[in-house]
């Protein structure tokens, strides 16, 4: 008896199996040249443009502290000088990310950015920015001090008033850090990294009077696009 040989002849052409077409539909969506793009328009120069990259610099402070806070737990952070020193830069960047991220997405709406078919990009930013306000919410609430002691309860007061507060029960610590830890911050990486490719994808959005004077190549790409 003799072993079967796959015969060259009969091997899937490429692109017909699902990883092919994964592959193919990622290149044609996200070619190199968007996906790792080495130019940008003039009027990314602009201020108001660099509130994005500062809002995901904020993120990245807020993941690093939050995974030395989580490792070392609140008696380091609470008595510790190192411990008070992450602690702090943790709520700092806090305040950043979200004062960056208002900046950012009132810009963005006075520029429309939702032009040029970008209206799931301007959606995800909305989104990204109300599940990282749940976030925050679930970070006070895990300060283990009186502040959070009285949160807590008000939080709960109010989760029962709406009819939630048997699905969330803010006075259970292990739930509050499971949420705040591990849940809600693996949401919001997800959904930025889905805004950053969208914004690759579709381009940076420019100014509504980008091209009012001098209509070039560029203005009908970004009417087609």
């Amino acid at each position: 008896m003799t072993a079967e040989v796959d015969s060259p002849s009969v091997a899937p052409a490429p692109g017909d199996t699902w990883t092919g077409k994964f592959r193919n539909h990622v290149v044609r969506e996200l070619p190199p040249d968007k996906l790792l793009p080495d130019r940008q328009p003039s009027y990314v120069g602009s201020w108001i443009y660099v509130f994005g990259v500062l809002t995901i610099a904020a993120l990245v402070v807020i993941v690093a502290t939050g995974v030395v806070l989580t490792l070392e737990g609140p008696e380091w952070y609470h008595i510790s000088d190192v411990g008070h020193f992450f602690n702090s830069l943790h709520f700092w960047s806090v305040q950043l990310f979200f004062i960056f991220m208002v900046v950012h997405l009132w810009g963005k709406f006075w520029m429309a950015a939702w032009r040029g078919r970008r209206a799931m990009t301007w959606i995800t930013g909305v989104v990204a920015f109300i599940v990282s306000i749940a976030t925050a919410f679930t970070g006070y609430l895990m300060q283990t001090n009186a502040d959070s002691q009285w949160i807590t309860f008000e939080a709960k007061d109010g989760l029962n008033a709406v009819g939630i507060g048997a699905w969330f029960n803010v006075t259970n610590l292990g739930q509050t850090m499971l949420l705040h830890v591990c849940t809600l911050p693996l949401v919001v990486g997800l959904i930025v990294v889905l805004h950053v490719l969208l914004v690759r994808k579709r381009g940076v959005v420019p100014p509504i009077d980008a091209f009012k004077d001098a209509p070039t190549s560029a203005e009908t790409a970004e009417v087609a696009s």
